[in-house]
Parts: structure tokens; sequence; C-alpha cells
């Protein structure tokens, strides 16, 4: 089932968290997002082949999947667009991957069937028309890919974040949404190793969150695991971030040492 994170009747936000079985399977829990905006489909983040024909299903109960128009990748890991190929087989969409990575994702498809169909989104990010909105293509950076974007529907007032506010959580858990500064506290411990390692700095992170700010939003969801609702859990998220040291400002020459 998936979760419905704003519906108005024209205007659909939907998050399926539990088509990756954690309990059978190494893989790291993902979510996918389908965005219905009357009546025009938008797939966000469709993840790899073992999740394929699970949210092929799912979305099914919501939208013909052979009218999606467009498909949205933050970045270019395979738990984000490794099954490419068959989307673009199996319905007439676009994909908007960074401009760094339109040249690599086509590695991922078969028979030159990416051809004409991959969008570069320069640097600065982008504006995406749907029919009963916008989707505003926003930089991340080096959260945690060089080329990386996040995705803000200007209707639903929701921020699709990629790996940034990231947890590695049973898909269970992920039904029950942070929304105190209480539950984020709690929380933090399973972002917290994720995020020093898979950020490239401090600096990313602040400048990301400095952006976030300006950004009108009621959910912000990650790619893994629970998502914030509410300006309270959201602003306790950008609060913690901006002050995270990661990545390179943690490592030393410890790490750059030559195995005995």
């Amino acid at each position: 089932m998936a979760i419905e994170l704003y519906n108005d009747g024209k205007h659909i936000c939907l998050l399926f968290n539990d088509l990756v079985d954690d309990e059978k399977s190494s893989a790291v829990q993902a979510n996918q997002f389908l965005v219905i905006s009357d009546g025009e489909g938008t797939l966000i983040d469709p993840a790899g082949n073992m999740t394929y024909n699970a949210l092929l299903m799912a979305m099914g109960r919501y939208f013909p999947y052979k009218k999606l128009k467009y498909i949205l990748a933050s970045h270019q890991d395979p738990d984000i667009v490794a099954s490419l190929n068959k989307w673009l087989f199996g319905t007439d969409a676009t994909l908007y991957v960074s401009s760094l990575w339109d040249r690599f994702v086509p590695h991922f498809t078969t028979q030159d069937r990416s051809v004409g169909r991959i969008v570069g989104v320069p640097d600065e990010g982008m504006v995406l028309q749907l029919n009963a909105s916008r989707m505003l293509i926003v930089p991340a950076h080096f959260l945690h890919s060089e080329g990386n974007f996040h995705f803000y529907d200007e209707k639903a007032k929701v921020l699709f974040s990629g790996d940034m506010g990231a947890s590695l959580v049973h898909h269970d858990q992920v039904n029950t949404p942070i929304t105190s500064v209480e539950a984020f506290k709690a929380h933090t411990p399973r972002m917290e190793g994720f995020h020093r390692r898979y950020m490239v700095s401090n600096k990313a992170c602040r400048l990301w969150a400095n952006m976030a700010r300006g950004l009108e939003m009621d959910y912000l969801v990650p790619q893994h695991g629970c998502y914030f609702k509410g300006k309270v859990a959201i602003h306790a998220f950008l609060d913690w971030i901006e002050k995270l040291g990661c990545g390179i400002d943690l490592f030393t020459q410890d790490n750059y040492r030559i195995p005995a």
C-alpha cells in the first residue's frame, strides 16, 4: 500500500516504502514516489530491478504506468535508477538527471533506448511544469553525489530529498513520520552514521540547509527510511544537519594508509 502524502482530488503525491523485502534481501530499504498532477504522471527515484515489478503493480492502483510523462532521478546510483531500461521500454517517459550523469545512466539501458529521452539538468536546477503544479528541481550537489538534485512539489509542499535525511530502518517504520523534536532526537542514531559518511562535508550541508529554509515545506521525504512531517520536525532536521561534521571534515592521514 502507498502512503498518501497529499491528495486534493487532482494532485496526488504517493510514497511506496515496502517494495524491497528487508527480511529476505540484503538490499537497503528504498522509497519510491509517484506524483499525479491532473492526470499527468511523474515517477521519482524509481530504484532498481528488484523493485520494478512490485512498483509497476503498486502504481497500477492509482495511475496507468504507460502514461508516465517524467522520470526524475536525484542522482545516478543503482538504487535510484538502475531499472531505467525497463521504464524506457514500457513507457514514453523522459528522464531528468544531472547533466554530469546524462551520459553515464545510458549504461543501464540497451538498444539505444535512451537516445533523445534523457534531459541533463544544469547545476543551477530548473522548473518543470506539471499540469496542475510546478516541480522545482533544486541543487543538492555533493549530498552525496557530485551532481545531485532534490525535487520540490509546489502544490503539495513536499521536498523529495534523496539521501538527505535518509535513515536505515525496516520498511514498517516508514509508516510513522517524524513529527516532533522528541521523535527527531530519538531518530538521529538511525541517521547519523549514514550522513557522516555519505555527505561530503559540513559546508555542503550548511549551504543546502540555508537554501531549504526558503521552501515552504509540509513534508521532507528522503529516499531511504522515515520521512519528516510538519515544520517542527523539518526544522529540527535542518538545525541538526547544518551542524553535523561529515565526509572529508572527519578524514585524516589515518584514512589514507597503504594496507599492511
